[in-house]
């Protein structure tokens, strides 16, 4: 029996999947062998010496210590794509909002309450105020062109704006589901300067950390709108609070707010809502469990942040799956003591991602004891033998 920890309400549609026979789950559960979690912070987690994986049901894993779980072989899952769409939807709203400058004609036509006859001339005189481009034509810059940027661009384009996109780890995948209209740039400063209209789609990491500042922003049309529904760190806001007092840049529209943006002109302020539709949710929360389910039972690593993915079946008696440090010479001292033990290697594959490795080996023979002798070869981090 697994025990799967669940941090924050994960959509029963995905718990739902856990064969019951096999896993239980709750916020209350002792000592898990997995944690299915959202937004809740986890930096400051003991974890124990059983626990095998995290799946984040959504994209972002900030809230989650990834070096700290990789030196103790802990596997981390995000779900990207799964709230793609919510997020798309939300950021075609964004666009609109920022031009007409819809929200503050909202608050205003609200100052006309109790004006009785008088409502409709008021209107008509100060709605001039509130007047702002319509989209189509203008050229929209897309900065990161994973599952969330390529479903913006798509959307923009059919939507009649002139889409730019820059990404400079576009995968193949992604490639191919993007629009042929959209202009492919390889320097993000041509997104700066011809943009009336910028998106952000980039995780927060130290190359992007602050990546939107004032020389950035120097470099950006004065009318620019420029919208941030990704991480909140990528932007300096103080730089983007002169540039927005200065008449250095038209609107700012995000999803993460903060006592500085809140009710300053100019600035369009949402709760998070990125992901916060039913479906987004049930999408998250099917792939996180599904994840761990797979790794558990299977060994099989799909959409992990901190290991690479790999998928391997067992034809045979076992599969022993080894995560541990990317240096030579490890895989040979694995095999030596399965050889040594009268097993044979029918089927083995190895990746790597960055400082890690994950290796699988399809055995015939028996397994028992193997865990222990693997475990104590020099960088290795942890074993498991499934069946």
């Amino acid at each position: 029996m697994y025990n799967i920890q669940t941090l924050n309400k994960i959509a029963a549609c995905g718990t739902d999947l856990l064969d019951k026979s096999k896993f239980t789950f709750g916020d209350d559960v002792a000592n898990p062998d997995a944690i299915l979690v959202r937004s809740a912070a986890m930096h400051d987690m003991e974890f124990g010496s059983n626990l095998l994986a995290i799946a984040r049901a959504g994209a972002g894993v900030n809230n989650i210590p990834i070096d700290k779980c990789s030196e103790q072989g802990i596997v981390v899952f995000n779900t990207p794509g799964a709230n793609a769409n919510a997020v798309k939807e939300l950021i075609i709203c964004a666009l609109l909002l920022s031009s007409r400058k819809i929200p503050a004609s909202m608050d205003w036509i609200k100052t006309l309450k109790g004006k009785g006859d008088e409502v409709s001339k008021l209107v008509e005189k100060g709605k001039s105020q509130f007047v702002g481009p319509e989209i189509m034509g203008k050229k929209l810059g897309v900065v990161g062109l994973g599952a969330i940027g390529v479903l913006v661009a798509n959307a923009a384009v059919a939507l009649g704006m002139d889409v730019y996109g820059y990404d400079p780890f576009l995968n193949v995948d992604n490639a191919l589901k993007l629009s042929g209209k959209v202009h492919y740039v390889k320097d993000v400063k041509e997104i700066y300067e011809i943009s009336d209209y910028i998106t952000l789609h980039v995780p927060a990491t130290a190359d992007t950390k602050g990546m939107i500042n004032a020389d950035a922003i120097a470099q950006m049309k004065k009318t620019v709108r420029l919208l941030n529904f990704s991480r909140d760190l990528l932007i300096d806001e103080a730089a983007v609070i002169s540039a927005l007092e200065n008449g250095g840049m038209a609107c700012y529209a995000t999803d993460f707010a903060s006592d500085n943006l809140i009710g300053r002109e100019n600035v369009i302020c949402l709760p998070h809502l990125g992901a916060s539709t039913p479906e987004s949710e049930d999408n998250c929360a099917i792939m996180a469990v599904n994840e761990v389910v797979d790794y558990i039972e299977n060994g099989n690593i799909t959409n992990s942040v901190n290991l690479p993915n790999m998928t391997m079946a067992i034809t045979k008696n076992a599969k022993i799956c080894v995560i541990h440090k990317n240096v030579e010479g490890v895989i040979n001292s694995i095999t030596a003591p399965i050889s040594a033990a009268g097993m044979n290697i029918e089927n083995m594959q190895s990746k790597s991602k960055k400082d890690y490795a994950y290796t699988c080996l399809d055995v015939a023979g028996n397994p028992t004891g193997i865990e222990e002798k693997i475990k104590s070869v020099p960088n290795v981090v942890s074993v498991r033998v499934v069946k």
